[in-house]
């Protein structure tokens, strides 16, 4: 897909809830170079012998290019040949570098090419464009004034310990097909797990039309799958895989005018849904830890809410299997709560059984308990005055 797409990048975005802390403060924002590299590589297994790679030319005039020949004399060598493809760099830098403007973060370009020389190119690409196209709007935005006034080159060694170090995020990086897909490994356990950034593919058309795919980031399935199979408890984390579906319903309601309200209110409840609960102690372990729901428990959940806001209502309160019981003190602390009277208490007074009392449900309740306050007149007189 990628290669038949002209993949110009894959965008591994960081997720944020409002009120939940993950690793970076801000956002995250990472290409990775769609196509070419390790991933369609030739290879085999060869012995001791001579090694030729060489370039055959389209055209019949031109001469063939030997790439590189070496004397091979170990008993077990292996062979790999692979390219990168250059022509899309320079949609790939425009797509990044306006995404940075727009969210007004620094943008790097990463690479090794201190010692892969054949990577120069794909930074000299980055850079040219940068320079003649973006460079006066990042300075009229104040953004290179956080780098030295200058589009940033970054070694792949040192991104791999800045990923780590710049926690406060507003960053962005753009590298090759690989180190993107190891560096964006980095940055998802740094946010806590690949369940909490994006994965989008975006391509472009014959006709220089962008094309996008929405997927999960990798390894947010694989292992738990397998846990699953074998009928062990497990707490997948789905919010990546759902926002790749949003994102999928969002881009085909912009091409269906007609469905746009209905989808995006969709997908708004849905995700308010799933930041809800995380943001209420109800998401999956890897954020809320061993407490954290299951899978079911939170898929549940989710449903729960999702339910309410489609139908025009509020959250829930936080729901919990358990009464906390709180601590007594003074004549009542020797007396146990009634758990269960307290909960009989609750389905009393919840008439419409739904798990959550209301206002008009509440003010019955303190009135039969002999709680509600009351209006009253207050006479008094001041100064020979008397007072209502």
């Amino acid at each position: 897909m990628r290669r038949g797409w002209n993949g110009i990048t894959i965008s591994r975005d960081t997720i944020h809830i409002e009120g939940v802390k993950f690793g970076y403060k801000s956002p995250v924002l990472f290409e990775r170079h769609a196509v070419g590299g390790e991933y369609g590589a030739g290879w085999a297994q060869v012995g001791p012998g001579s090694l030729l790679t060489t370039f055959i030319p389209e055209d019949p005039d031109e001469k063939p290019t030997v790439v590189d020949a070496r004397r091979l004399t170990d008993d077990i060598n292996v062979a790999v040949v692979y390219h990168n493809p250059y022509d899309n760099v320079a949609e790939l830098a425009d797509f990044f570098f306006g995404r940075c403007l727009e969210a007004d973060i620094v943008p790097y370009v990463v690479t090794k090419k201190t010692v892969f020389k054949w990577q120069e190119k794909f930074w000299d690409i980055m850079k040219v464009r940068f320079n003649r196209k973006w460079k006066e709007r990042f300075l009229e935005a104040g953004i290179l004034n956080r780098c030295g006034g200058e589009l940033q080159h970054l070694i792949s060694d040192a991104a791999t310990m800045q990923i780590v170090r710049w926690t406060d995020g507003g960053w962005g990086m753009a590298a090759h097909n690989y180190d993107g897909d190891m560096l964006t490994d980095e940055i998802s356990q740094v946010h806590r797990s690949p369940g909490f950034i994006t994965s989008n593919l975006t391509g472009v058309r014959d006709d220089g039309q962008l094309i996008k795919e929405f997927e999960a980031s990798h390894g947010t399935v694989a292992d738990l799958y397998k846990m699953h199979l074998a009928g062990e408890e497990t707490s997948l984390n789905p919010l990546g895989m759902v926002e790749a579906l949003l994102g999928a319903m969002m881009h085909a309601a912009a091409l269906d005018p007609s469905s746009k309200d209905a989808v995006a209110n969709y997908c708004k409840c849905l995700r308010d849904s799933m930041h809800h609960a995380f943001k209420t102690g109800e998401g999956t372990r890897d954020l809320q830890g061993p407490e954290g729901n299951t899978t079911e428990q939170f898929v549940d959940s989710v449903a729960a809410s999702l339910s309410r806001l489609l139908d025009g209502k509020d959250f829930l309160p936080p729901a919990s299997e358990e009464l906390v019981e709180p601590k007594l003190e003074g004549r009542h602390r020797s007396k146990p709560l009634d758990v269960e009277k307290v909960k009989g208490m609750f389905a009393e007074y919840d008439t419409n059984g739904d798990g959550y009392i209301d206002v008009g449900e509440f003010t019955q309740m303190i009135i039969r308990l002999g709680l509600a306050p009351r209006k009253r007149q207050v006479e008094e007189v001041v100064g020979g005055i008397e007072v209502k």
